[in-house]
């Protein structure tokens, strides 16, 4: 009869009953988690964090549920996991949680193998974005993996299995500050600075992974998946990185849109000439607008909504304005 529900009683409904329970569960302990995350890290000018991003590269994909960079160049890969009865973990590293329903303990994917797999993926397509410098070599990321359970939740380690990295959401701070004091006392000072960069440079990686977010395909339409980059606070020497409200990165390629930076859109034109023939280059400041015509360098700059940052971002041989605070990318200019 249309119109009306009914409710089942068996072993399918018990299933249903159960899975939705489960994903209820996820979500809760998602939200407790970047909660603690924003809270420790959000302000902070030296981290970028990203929720929920979902990346596409090379026919694989990685679904993180949370993303912290830092200015060592150091990223964060971290799982959040909800168990309300608590987990065990087994010596051969086996990951398992306790059923009410049947009253045993049952298996389940181990978590710290699926941020192996994130971490793969995000490795490869980190390769295809514009990283930083020294000498003419690019730094690379140095990954780090995380599991985050409920506070509240029991785990059950072993003996001889490493189960450091499996941690309760509200030890997050002194983990990843043990972690750094250790990574410091072991390689020295010096080696540790040669790695470090700017707050700009670590919002523009964050920026390039946002844009890459690619929200998954349901069945039926679905909200599609956000991603939180954080924003530069305009008041702090190095940029601060502040969260912002979730938005999904768009995509727009046109020059004549009419938003508040399309202005700028027209392409960069020389201070001394006016001319627009020329090239963007890197120099010791940053990108600038070197001019064909008159040989005059010009610095580029972009304009927004009051307490937005656009910024520059390089792709190959194409350049584009990128606004967090929007979540706009818009191309500005290909170099020849």
């Amino acid at each position: 009869m249309e119109g009306v529900v009914r409710s089942g009683t068996g072993e399918a409904a018990k299933r249903a009953a159960k899975d939705l329970s489960i994903r209820k569960a996820g979500i809760k302990g998602e939200s407790e988690s970047a909660y603690l995350i924003d809270f420790h890290f959000a302000a902070s000018p030296n981290w970028a964090v990203i929720h929920d991003l979902r990346v596409e590269h090379n026919g694989r994909v990685a679904q993180v549920d949370h993303l912290l960079i830092n200015r060592w160049m150091e990223c964060y890969v971290l799982e959040s996991k909800h168990f309300h009865a608590g987990i065990k973990i087994t010596e051969d590293g086996e990951f398992m949680r306790w059923n009410d329903y049947k009253r045993t303990f049952e298996g389940l994917p181990s978590p710290l193998l699926q941020n192996e797999r994130h971490i793969a993926v995000l490795r490869d397509l980190m390769s295809s974005l514009e990283l930083p410098t020294r000498l003419g070599m690019r730094i690379n990321f140095a990954f780090q993996t995380l599991v985050l359970v409920s506070p509240g939740a029991r785990i059950d380690r072993p003996a001889k299995f490493d189960s450091s990295r499996v941690i309760k959401a509200d030890q997050i701070k002194q983990t990843i500050w043990r972690d750094i004091d250790k990574e410091n006392a072991l390689l020295g000072f010096v080696k540790t600075a040669a790695k470090i960069v700017s707050g700009d440079t670590v919002r523009d990686v964050a920026q390039q992974l946002a844009n890459r977010h690619r929200p998954a395909q349901w069945p039926v339409p679905q909200a599609p998946a956000s991603v939180t980059v954080a924003a530069a606070r305009p008041a702090s020497p190095v940029a601060a990185l502040q969260p912002t409200e979730r938005a999904t990165p768009r995509v727009r390629e046109e020059p004549g849109s009419a938003d508040a930076g399309s202005a700028a859109l027209a392409g960069p034109h020389c201070k001394s000439c006016q001319g627009g023939k020329g090239s963007i280059v890197y120099g010791k400041y940053g990108y600038y607008f070197q001019c064909t015509q008159c040989g005059a360098n010009t610095n580029i700059k972009f304009v927004c909504l009051p307490g937005h940052k656009p910024r520059l971002r390089k792709a190959g041989n194409q350049f584009y304005r990128d606004c967090a605070e929007c979540g706009m990318t818009q191309l500005y200019f290909t170099n020849d």
